[in-house]
């Protein structure tokens, strides 16, 4: 079968659609149920988020690659700045489809004082729905309440001004202090 130039044109725009789509959409919306998982991390304890989302509000970060540029200066971020969301009742994380062993150097080197959530077998970075061509996570920002309702997701993260956004975002909705 050949193709026309016309439809070879048609077949590239919805291509260029459907990856477009993939990349900036996710199937979770606000007020749903924030699947459950149990990851590694980089500090060396595994976390389960039915169990930390009990006590405070549990904001996940999602990020692409480890030492990339945007996702460096994400950490970075959160590393120099993380004294905004400290006194805040919330446990906050990066997370990515990366081994955790390459996590642990990532945390490492950007001087991580947070954990970095590791999910190399992507099922979680599927279940969130930010699981970009199968390959890497892309870089959106989940707030979960208590009961592990989604109560915002952020698709248009900053990733220079991450923790400065995260802390706003937090008070924005409520989220108290530590006392």
């Amino acid at each position: 079968m050949y193709l026309t130039q016309k439809s070879c044109l048609i077949y590239s725009m919805l291509c260029i659609f459907l990856l477009f789509w993939g990349a900036h959409s996710s199937g979770l919306e606000v007020g749903d149920l924030a699947p459950d998982f149990r990851l590694e991390a980089s500090d060396g304890k595994t976390y389960q988020l039915s169990k930390i989302a009990k006590e405070q509000v549990v904001v996940i970060a999602w990020y692409p690659r480890a030492f990339t540029s945007g996702c460096t200066l994400e950490c970075k971020s959160l590393a120099e700045n993380g004294y905004l969301l400290k006194n805040m009742q919330v446990a906050y994380f990066m997370a990515s489809v990366d081994p955790l062993e390459k996590n642990i150097d990532f945390a490492q080197q950007n001087a991580a004082d947070f954990p970095i959530l590791s999910d190399p077998s992507k099922e979680t970075a599927r279940d969130y729905e930010v699981l970009a061509m199968g390959l890497f996570a892309k870089r959106q920002n989940f707030y979960i309440d208590t009961d592990r309702t989604i109560l915002f997701i952020d698709r248009n993260v900053r990733p220079a001004h991450t923790a400065q956004d995260i802390a706003a975002k937090l008070k924005e909705l409520g989220v108290g202090v530590r006392s």
